[in-house]
């Protein structure tokens, strides 16, 4: 059965246009690279139940699909309108309050116990992802909040609210998001996106439940906040990958900065090794119709000419009417722009730190892609127990095929996510020539390289369980 797999990955959210085996297996041979379960909406048992078919999946067409688990954070919503929905006029006054009630056309009721605390006077408020905006006039810094309405029109309930300018006290882990981590980790899923991070603390809390619970789920940091974009490069350094969620991140922020975000945070998670993921609305008009537009289409090309790692689904998927259509649709036209070449500027900036734990692993890796741009090298083969080669390899955006061969089983489907690299499992410990002759000889086998072939082998030596690369060797497949 033949699986088409791309430079740059594709990350799906999952639900019931996807929950079928014989669909779900049709989308991940379409080029679907790592299965998003959107813990926003759904229960634990629907969650596990896509968990299972996901490995059934990968043990018998062994595939390495891998499973990010998307945690709600603190999301923060109104409640209940009365009549199902209220029409909010431009220039009248409204209540938010932290009491819970049917809300009308004097108050509405907000899930943010300390929202009087935080808000300050003239501060906005966007409801329904910026549809409406009210401003705030006072607040009694107890219970109640006094808003003038500045873009009014139909609140219906539940709807969802941004705080642009309030620095929110609310935890980025709720106790929702708690127990969902618990399913999360006892399932053993590959990521954990963290939502509406505003500091590197926040990552390096998360980290440390994941640590004392023994497990080795990696963690993506959602930046939607403008405090995300304020703390970065904190945020960079303490994550192990990074979503640009443009939804909430295009409500909070102004609109027209967010296309050089995108480009700037590409390119900070480039220079850092750390995988970026593009996401939201990229192909959202397929939620009903077999084609995108032509915008949409422009949008997934310009992702990946700025060198993000994975671009990313979510309704087209979960809840669409062409979930195999969309994944083939979006695989072509990343197809399409990796097919020409490269041409956008994937250099990165140098770690020159000789202090760096990881500055001679580091400084080879850049010589293995070096060396294989000057040999016109087919492939980088690279043995990992951690991961931090290939990391380090794939943010250099090499043209010749990346190809991991690791022990660590749980790595296999952790590096679906890394742009251009293809994970192998391999277990033996012979000497170093004969590791590099055996994997070289296993890619031949699949077809991935051919007699002739130049490829650049980097390991540690001597071959152990556990080391730094310290080696790079030039081969000949013979």
């Amino acid at each position: 059965m033949k699986f088409y797999y791309n430079r740059t990955k594709i990350v799906a959210t999952m639900g019931p246009a996807s929950a079928k085996k014989e669909v779900l297996l049709s989308m991940i041979r379409a080029g679907l690279n790592v299965c998003r379960l959107n813990f926003s909406h759904g229960k634990p048992e629907d969650h596990k139940r896509f968990v299972d078919l996901i490995r059934e999946i990968n043990s018998e067409y062994k595939t390495n699909v891998g499973i990010l688990a998307d945690l709600q954070g603190p999301k923060i919503r109104i409640g209940l309108v009365k009549d199902g929905g209220i029409h909010l006029v431009n220039g009248t006054r409204i209540n938010i309050t932290t009491h819970e009630c049917i809300g009308d056309d004097s108050q509405i009721y907000i899930t943010y116990e300390t929202f009087p605390q935080d808000v300050q006077a003239n501060e906005i408020i966007l409801l329904d992802d910026g549809k409406l905006q009210l401003k705030v006039i006072e607040t009694n810094r107890k219970d109640t909040v006094i808003c003038e309405v500045v873009h009014g029109g139909i609140l219906t309930s539940r709807k969802g609210v941004n705080l642009p300018n309030t620095k929110v006290s609310i935890p980025s882990l709720t106790p929702e998001d708690l127990e969902n981590l618990k399913y999360a980790l006892e399932w053993e899923v590959d990521w954990v996106g963290l939502s509406f991070v505003r500091t590197g603390q926040d990552i390096i809390d998360l980290k440390r439940i994941i640590r004392e619970s023994g497990k080795q789920s990696r963690v993506i940091a959602k930046v939607e906040k403008p405090e995300a974009i304020e703390n970065i490069d904190d945020i960079i350094a303490a994550t192990d990958a990074v979503m640009i969620a443009r939804g909430d991140l295009g409500v909070e922020c102004p609109l027209e900065e967010v296309p050089l975000l995108q480009k700037m945070i590409a390119r900070k998670c480039r220079d850092a090794s750390k995988p970026v993921i593009v996401a939201t609305q990229m192909l959202e008009s397929m939620i009903t119709t077999p084609r995108p537009t032509r915008a949409e289409v422009n949008d997934v090309a310009n992702s990946v000419l700025d060198g993000a790692d994975a671009v990313m689904l979510s309704g087209e998927t979960s809840v669409g009417e062409f979930p195999v259509i969309v994944i083939e649709t979006m695989a072509k036209i990343v197809r399409n722009v990796e097919d020409l070449g490269y041409p956008f500027n994937a250099t990165k900036a140098e770690n020159k730190d000789t202090a760096s734990a990881n500055y001679l692993s580091d400084a080879l890796c850049g010589s293995a892609v070096y060396l294989a741009e000057h040999t016109k090298a087919k492939g980088i083969v690279s043995m990992t127990v951690s991961g931090y080669t290939a990391f380090e390899i794939s943010s250099y955006r090499p043209e010749a095929g990346t190809y991991i061969f690791t022990s660590n089983k749980q790595l296999l489907n952790a590096l679906s996510l890394v742009w251009g690299v293809r994970a192998f499992y391999y277990d033996k410990s012979d000497s170093t020539d004969e590791t590099i002759a055996d994997v070289n000889a296993i890619l031949k086998e699949e077809q991935l390289l051919n007699a002739g072939d130049v490829v650049i082998n980097t390991a540690a030596v001597p071959i152990v369980k556990k080391g730094k690369t310290n080696m790079l060797k030039v081969s000949v497949i013979e």
